[in-house]
């Protein structure tokens, strides 16, 4: 949460940070044994969902994983910056 503070205010990451989360990440992935096939089908499919209720900023998005608050569990992270919500009848 503290990483998103920073970057809305533009504070910039160090180098050193932005390794040990690229680290952590790819940790992450190998631990949970999720195929970039999959990551990227798992994100078309919550974009889509997403989509159909409120305008998003693709560009802007972050779906990952990461160590969940159990020793062995692994979280869905999701960080989608939305521009507004639809209204009216699908």
């Amino acid at each position: 949460m503290f990483d998103a503070l920073r970057k809305l205010f533009g504070e910039k990451e160090s180098s050193k940070d932005t390794a040990r989360r690229r680290l952590q990440f790819v940790l992450v992935h190998d631990r949970a044994s999720v195929q970039p096939e999959i990551m990227d089908k798992i994100r078309e499919e919550i974009i889509g969902v997403i989509s159909k209720y409120m305008d998003i900023e693709r560009q802007n998005m972050e779906i990952t994983l990461a160590n969940g608050d159990k020793d062995n569990s692994v979280a869905l992270v999701a960080n989608i910056p939305v521009s507004r919500m639809k209204h009216g009848k699908r």
